[in-house]
């Protein structure tokens, strides 16, 4: 799974995601990309389960491209714990994901293989998708 290997501080606030992506908002590498169309936290298992299912479908050709990076830490406190006595460990990483992004990357497989894949790959994820390919393709 996917986190980062040291980071400024331990803890972050939940925060909100707010506007639209402009970074990262164009297909850069391959020719068909996933498209995030609404806003959602995507944890490091949810791209996992999302990469497998895009590499094993394409039986492992071509190339698959993660736009995304889980940098976000989120706690949580153990069950039947009482309130106060600080903030819970860190429980899982996750990504805010804003509309527009695009996740993930598909290129060197042909058109049906690459939109099957990433639509079994949106099905692994909690944001409305859509998949999108390169224009001039």
């Amino acid at each position: 799974m996917l986190l980062p290997k040291r980071t400024k501080f331990r803890k972050a606030f939940k925060g909100r995601i707010k506007g639209k992506a402009y970074a990262g908002s164009t297909i850069s590498f391959g020719n068909y990309g996933l498209k995030a169309m609404t806003p959602e936290r995507v944890t490091s298992r949810q791209i996992e389960a999302a990469r497998r299912a895009v590499t094993r479908f394409m039986k492992r050709q071509g190339k698959v491209w993660i736009r995304i990076f889980p940098d976000v830490p989120v706690s949580k406190k153990p069950a039947e714990v009482r309130m106060g006595k600080g903030k819970g460990a860190i429980d899982r990483w996750v990504v805010r994901v804003k509309p527009g992004r695009i996740m993930f990357e598909v290129d060197g497989v042909s058109d049906a293989i690459a939109r099957e894949a990433l639509s079994l790959a949106a099905a692994k994820l909690p944001v409305k998708s859509k998949i999108i390919a390169r224009i001039g393709n």
